[in-house]
């Protein structure tokens, strides 16, 4: 029997059923992102300078006041949610009682917290693809930030699996807080108004 070597993935390879071992098959490239969505391979395309600025705004708050407590992860990091589901969540944070879900290469379950920050080429992708990956595989809250409008919304999940309810649509002057995350606490406007 003559052996037959394993074929190298690329993005080309195929275009459904990716599995995340795969996926992690793909040869690195510097600058290049993918998600895996239902089994299909999404690139992302580089965030915006102003999508970065705010995400560091926010990151720092909230590991100022939640480190304690939570690791805080900003992108880019895979959240494996399912063996066919990746994600690369803008900002997320896992209880540290669960940092067992964190490993090497990725987050292997669903974090306590996914934060999104809407830029003009991802707010369609944001609020109905994301939103639905993430409720269907678990993360009991999700925020997406709109800095262009100053709010902040607030998705949680009444039983795991089911869809988001809007719990919250915070506005500028409005202080963000969490029952499920009590470390959480900043005014809108001081944490997406560009320094």
């Amino acid at each position: 029997m003559q052996y037959e070597p394993k074929r190298k993935l690329t993005p080309q390879s195929k275009k459904t059923g990716w599995t995340v071992e795969e996926y992690y098959q793909l040869p690195e490239e510097e600058n290049v992102r993918y998600e895996l969505v239902d089994g299909r391979l999404e690139l992302l395309s580089a965030p915006t300078t102003t999508h970065q600025r705010i995400s560091h705004q926010l990151e720092r708050i909230m590991t100022d006041s939640c480190e304690s407590n939570y690791i805080i992860i900003h992108a880019p990091v895979d959240v494996i949610l399912g063996e066919h589901e990746t994600r690369q969540p803008d900002i997320l944070m896992v209880h540290r009682s669960r940092a067992y879900i964190i490993e090497e290469r990725a987050v292997a379950g669903p974090p306590d917290l996914v934060v999104e920050i809407l830029s003009p080429g991802t707010a369609k992708r944001d609020r109905t693809m994301k939103l639905e990956s993430y409720a269907r595989f678990g993360v009991p809250e999700y925020w997406i930030v709109d800095a262009a409008n100053m709010t902040v919304e607030q998705y949680v999940q009444q039983e795991q699996g089911q869809p988001y309810t809007l719990l919250h649509l915070f506005g500028r002057e409005d202080t963000v807080f969490s029952e499920r995350l009590p470390c959480v606490g900043f005014v809108v406007e001081d944490v997406l108004t560009l320094r």
